[in-house]
């Protein structure tokens, strides 16, 4: 599991748009790499919305919003599209960074085990580690306590 201090694992992963990110071309900014289980449900809608409604101030402060899932890019121009998101959508089938940040978690509902994506947030600083991470996100207040954080950097 990637911890405070831990050098960043670097993506490149393909985005909406047919675009790609690459966690390396935002060297020497702070970076927000949010992981979520689902495009369009509704805990991850609300932890986009609350991102996007915040995209002025990141962009103030020079940083940059990328949110993670295992959808692909189809399921990420949707999403962005229903609900007019404004961060950073990376695509990551093959589940490379969503296991290099290890997120890729055995969860459990109703009983019954499965793997799926831990909603997890790592705040990235200038110098390439993890300034703070948050695991086992609750969404309400979230997005904005990782503004805070990243003021603070």
């Amino acid at each position: 599991m990637i911890t405070e201090g831990s050098v960043a694992p670097d993506f490149t992963l393909p985005t909406d748009g047919g675009g790609t990110v690459a966690l390396s071309a935002f060297a020497g900014r702070p970076v927000v790499v949010y992981f979520y289980p689902k495009d369009d449900t509704s805990g991850c809608t609300k932890e986009a919305i609350g991102f996007s409604c915040l995209a002025d101030e990141f962009d103030a402060i020079g940083a940059v919003v990328i949110g993670i899932s295992p959808d692909g890019v189809k399921s990420h121009e949707k999403f962005r599209a229903k609900h007019e998101l404004k961060v950073v959508l990376g695509a990551d089938e093959e589940r490379k960074a969503i296991e290099a940040y290890g997120v890729w978690v055995e969860k459990s509902m109703y009983g019954r085990a499965y793997m799926g994506v831990e909603r997890s947030t790592f705040l990235i600083g200038r110098d390439g580690k993890v300034a703070k991470a948050w695991h086992k996100v609750k969404v309400p207040g979230h997005a904005e306590a990782v503004l805070a954080a990243a003021k603070a950097l």
